[in-house]
Parts: structure tokens; sequence; C-alpha cells
């Protein structure tokens, strides 16, 4: 099946084109890395996956639907520069708040806050948190509907040494699609499979994760 197509996408913010006819698909379980410089169109194309924006031309599915409405976003996790966290309410009400969204129980929850490191702090409010806590606690709430489909977009920025390695251990036995979104190339080929680069806007390489440094390397010249 299916996850994500993209078919001729087009995507503009007044004079500016983000994205200049991307296409390209990724199929389940999945893992892929998606790669360029700073403006290529990395953050407009998880935008659009995740249903946050629309596609000004072509188009775009998810699970074959092309409308990403609320049954497919139940089936998205997201984890980005936003935490998406309450800063008044503490980390187990966070989750809590998510959890019932879901109509999950408490147990999973819990398991959460261990799995990050999080349980002996779960009742302190999130503004006390530091940035690499809450970022950790952001994975958790990405992961608390376990999500067909995992966005991680650059999830590393801003996570201590403890965080990440928490949520490389996570993504390891995690058993659905991944795109990852990243500048470290050393991840990118530790984590995935397969690596989409963009570039202005268009797709310069779909192939694997092997010897990723050299390849982006040549194709940004």
């Amino acid at each position: 099946m299916k996850v994500v197509e993209f078919r001729n996408v087009e995507k503009t913010f007044g004079r500016f084109k983000a994205l200049k006819g991307l296409s390209f698909e990724i199929s389940g379980d999945e893992r892929v890395a998606l790669l360029g410089p700073n403006g290529s169109g990395k953050t407009t194309t998880v935008k659009l996956i995740s249903g946050q924006i629309r596609p000004t031309g072509g188009e775009v599915r998810v699970f074959g639907k092309s409308r990403i409405d609320e049954e497919v976003k139940a089936r998205i996790g997201v984890v980005s520069h936003n935490t998406f966290l309450y800063d008044d309410l503490t980390a187990y009400e966070n989750l809590e708040f998510f959890a019932r969204i879901y109509g999950l129980d408490e147990e999973r929850i819990g398991e959460l806050l261990r799995e990050f490191g999080l349980w002996k702090r779960r009742h302190e409010l999130v503004r006390n948190y530091s940035r690499g806590m809450k970022q950790r606690l952001s994975i958790a709430r990405a992961l608390i509907n376990d999500p067909d489909l995992l966005i991680l977009d650059e999830p590393t920025t801003g996570l201590d040494v403890e965080g990440r390695n928490r949520l490389f251990e996570a993504i390891s036995s995690f058993s659905a699609t991944i795109l990852f979104t990243t500048h470290n190339l050393g991840e990118a080929e530790m984590l995935c499979t397969r690596v989409l680069i963009i570039r202005d806007g268009r797709l310069v390489y779909d192939g694997t994760a092997d010897e990723v440094e050299r390849v982006y390397r040549e194709v940004m010249g």
C-alpha cells in the first residue's frame, strides 16, 4: 500500500514557489530520510503530508486519500520544532489530554513516560522542563496513538543525549512507516534505508541510504 503519494506537487507562498513539481511515493513500513539544504522544501513537504497546508497544484495522497481529514490525521504522529505541548499542564496531563482524543487508557501514558525517562517528573509543569525534556515529551506525544506514519522533522534539534538515545531506541522498534528530515547525514544513514534529496523544491535523488554523505555531496555539487 502507498502511504504517501506526491504527484507533480507545487506549493507557492505569494511569489515564492516552495515546491516545483515534486513527485515521489512512500510505501508501508519504509524508513525514508528527506534531505536537503535550508529552504529546499522539506518542511513544506512535511506540512502537506500532515495536512497543515494544501498544495497549490498537483496531488498529495496519504493512505490513499487526497483529503487529509481527521481520520487520516489520527493515523499520523508528528515531531517538529513545535512541540504541540501545553506549558501550564504537567507532562502527565499533556499526554492524558492527547490520550483522551484517541480514546486510550492511562496505561499507554505510563509506558511512554517511562520509555522517555520522564516518569519521575510526570507531575511537574512542562514550563519547568528543559528544551531536551520538552522534546522527549513531544516524541512521546507523537507516539501515543501508535501511528501508522511517524513524521520526524529534525527531531534531534535541541534534544539531550539521553533523549537522542531513547528516540533511536524507539525508532528501532517502530514497525510502521517513518519519514525523517534531518541535517545529520549520519543519522539518516543509521536510521533509514531510503533517501530522498530535494533542492529548490525539486527531487534530485531517490535511492538507498548507503554512502549517503558521498551521494549528498555529489548531488549538491
